[in-house]
Order: C-alpha cells, then sequence, then structure tokens
C-alpha cells in the first residue's frame, strides 16, 4: 500500500473539487479539507496514469500498487475490489479517499479489522473459509517475492485456522476475526500509513511509475 504515496509535484489542478465535495469526504472519513484537496492531486496522477478519465482502472491499480503490473495479483486486485464499492470495475474520487482514510493513523481499529476481514472474504459470504485464507496467503508471499515451502504454508494456515475458528465450524466469521487479530495486532499492521498524516506537506520518497512498461 506504501506505493500509493509517491512522490509528484503538487501543481495546481485545472479542475477543481466542489466545496460541498469537500466538506461531505471530511465528514465522512478522517481527513481535513486541506488534505483531501492534497489527496486529489495524487488521485489525478494515478487516475491517468493510462486513461485521463478521473478514474482508476484496475490496470492503473497494479502499475501504482505492484512492481510488475502487467503480472495478476489476488492480493493486489482484491485490494482494488474492496475499494471499489459501487463495484462497477473502476475506483472513483470519493471511494479512493473513503478507502484510504482506513490506513489512516486516526482511523479507528474496528474499521480496520472489517477492511481486512472484506480482503480475506474473497467470495463475499461473510465468512473465510480455509481456501480463501489459502489463496491470499499464498498471494501476499507471491506480491512480497516470499517462495516459502509448501509444508511451511501448510502449517500457517492450520496454525491461522485451529487458533481463529473457535466455533470448529471450518471456517471464520467477523465475530471470530474480531477475537483473532484482538490477540494478534500484528496483523493489522499494514492497515496504518503514517504518511496519511502529512499528505498536504509532501508525499514519501516512493516514485510512482506512470508509464506502462512493456
Amino acid at each position: 500500500m506504501h506505493t500509493f504515496l509517491c512522490c509528484i509535484g503538487l501543481k495546481k489542478n485545472k479542475w477543481r473539487l466542489k466545496s460541498e465535495d469537500l466538506a461531505i469526504l471530511a465528514s465522512e472519513t478522517t481527513f481535513t479539507v486541506n488534505e483531501i484537496e492534497a489527496l486529489h492531486v495524487l488521485f489525478k496522477k494515478l487516475s491517468s496514469s493510462m486513461t485521463d478519465d478521473d478514474l482508476i482502472q484496475k490496470e492503473e491499480f497494479r502499475l501504482a500498487l505492484c512492481r510488475n503490473s502487467r503480472k495478476p495479483n489476488l492480493f493486489t486486485d482484491r485490494v482494488f475490489d474492496v475499494f471499489d464499492a459501487k463495484h462497477n470495475g473502476v475506483i472513483d474520487f470519493g471511494e479512493f479517499v473513503r478507502s484510504l482514510s482506513i490506513f489512516h493513523p486516526k482511523a479507528s481499529e474496528a474499521e480496520k479489522i472489517e477492511f481486512a476481514f472484506k480482503l480475506y472474504d474473497l467470495r463475499q459470504t461473510g465468512y473465510i473459509e480455509r481456501e480463501e485464507l489459502k489463496e491470499m496467503v499464498l498471494a501476499i508471499l507471491d506480491e512480497s517475492d516470499l517462495d516459502l515451502p509448501d509444508d511451511l504454508v501448510e502449517s500457517m494456515i492450520e496454525k491461522t485456522m485451529t487458533e481463529a475458528d473457535s466455533k470448529g465450524d471450518g471456517r471464520i466469521d467477523e465475530e471470530e476475526w474480531k477475537e483473532f487479530v484482538s490477540k494478534n495486532p500484528a496483523i493489522l499492521k499494514n492497515m496504518t500509513l503514517p504518511y496519511l498524516k502529512e499528505i498536504t506537506l509532501a508525499f514519501p520518497s516512493f516514485v510512482l511509475s506512470s508509464e506502462v512498461q512493456d
């Protein structure tokens, strides 16, 4: 997620957000109006990296988040799907701000837990099945360029299911997930981006490539 916050110039945009839109987003998120204006600069950069249409396409999302945008990754695609609250295949500015707000240091733990649950609930059934957990773990390892032995991965999955599935029905519901995360807070480590607190001052020194690699 950190590569979202890239080093780009804070130049003035031709198109400005309406003050009422800014106020609404500020009231619904952890961001101030000034921070939302700064996020709009970032959004414009991301949404124009391939097609300048004020919408972030999945390919543009991959380009921002992954080293290899041509290579599909379940984790990246799942993050996109959760950001895409309207489920219309693109991320608009409102969805972008509301989703990023969850990664703000001031966002509540409950919001972060809910977002993380949605990531793992691949089939959107309200439960995290064992196979879904395995698919996501493998995707995260792949995105991190980590190649672990199959038996170690299986051991990780089994340990997680044993600890989290307190009802013993072979799946993890939201209540069990909350309890599991409360005992394993490190799970939420990547759900907080400290840089969002200083978004109006300067973006961190991550470089976003706005050109599609061959």
